[in-house]
């Protein structure tokens, strides 16, 4: 049997992969490179359907590591009851801070200072002044403070705003100050002129953001989603956004990707963008660091990075 690994990026791209394994470039085509029962290391396509890149997972009765390219792991999770224990699961922490982090402050800037009304009022020729609310003075909050959260943190200061208050699952400190566990976000929402969601999603957070969280956020305050669709109730979001109470920006939906004829494209104060906040310019070098990295721990029997869960352990399948 050979040892291979499964590359969404064709091997010869990526400089300084270790020697040993057979690497096979797969990124979603209906025919597989190999035999996936050869397979020890599989890297999964990147921004592809989640059905897709769970496909050979049954197969790969060899694997010893999943490695995601996206920071968020729902698309595979799924898969995980077919494989044999002690298998590891890594996700790609390091690669898309900084995307989502710029993504983040763009769409808080352009929902606040109304810039989708410049747009189509420029479309129609017409000159549209008038006060908007600045991101300066204004209090933050941050659902999902790990490294992405930070990473957003990190250019909000800049900006001059009032107060940063960030929720992760358990209490801790930071540099920048404490981290509330999320027992305590129905305090802290009435305070929040941004409430920031980039929290992944699980058990815990599905649905998170329902019709309560929704009423506790105070009157003219704007939703931010760059976490994923299914943390927020999308009927109940419709329900504030068309009222006009509330507003919202969001790079990824539920449904995703979003219908024609949503009632979420034309709600008031909406501003949608189509899943973007990985994929920039900067992605493909950090993933290609982040493979080269991981592959040689794996090849040299060293630690790898940010491994989330075992298979048939207490934390995995």
């Amino acid at each position: 049997m050979s040892a291979d690994v499964w590359l969404p990026i064709p091997p010869e791209e990526i400089e300084g992969l270790p020697e040993g394994p057979n690497y096979r470039f797969w990124n979603g085509e209906e025919d597989f490179p190999a035999d996936p029962a050869d397979c020890v290391f599989y890297v999964v396509p990147y921004m592809k359907p989640a059905g897709l890149g769970q496909r050979p997972l049954p197969a790969m009765t060899s694997l010893e590591v999943v490695q995601t390219l996206s920071a968020g792991i729902d698309h595979v999770v799924p898969a995980l009851e077919s494989l044999r224990p002690g298998v590891r699961l890594c996700n790609a922490r390091g690669v898309h801070e900084a995307s989502t982090a710029e993504l983040t402050l763009t769409l808080i800037l352009a929902s606040l200072r109304g810039i989708p009304d410049f747009v189509r009022a420029q479309d129609r020729g017409e000159w549209l002044s008038g006060f908007r609310p600045a991101l300066a003075d204004k209090n933050v909050l941050i659902v999902g403070y790990g490294s992405i959260g930070s990473a957003i943190e990190d250019r909000l200061v800049p900006f001059e705003v009032a107060r940063v208050a960030r929720v992760a699952r358990s209490w801790r400190t930071t540099a920048r100050g404490p981290v509330h566990p999320i027992a305590e976000l129905p305090a802290l929402l009435p305070d929040a002129d941004v409430v920031i969601l980039c929290t992944p999603l699980n058990e815990s957070t599905l649905g998170l953001v329902d019709a309560d969280f929704l009423a506790r956020m105070k009157d003219g305050a704007l939703l931010v989603n760059v976490a994923r669709g299914g943390v927020v109730d999308t009927k109940a979001l419709l329900t504030e956004v068309e009222s006009g109470r509330l507003t919202a920006a969001l790079d990824v939906t539920d449904p995703e990707p979003l219908p024609p004829g949503h009632p979420l494209w034309s709600a008031p104060g909406v501003l949608v963008s189509p899943h973007v906040g990985g994929p920039t310019s900067a992605f493909l070098p950090r993933a290609v660091r982040l493979l080269v990295d991981q592959l040689g721990r794996f090849v040299n029997r060293e630690p790898l990075r940010n491994v989330i869960l075992t298979t048939g352990t207490a934390n995995g399948s």
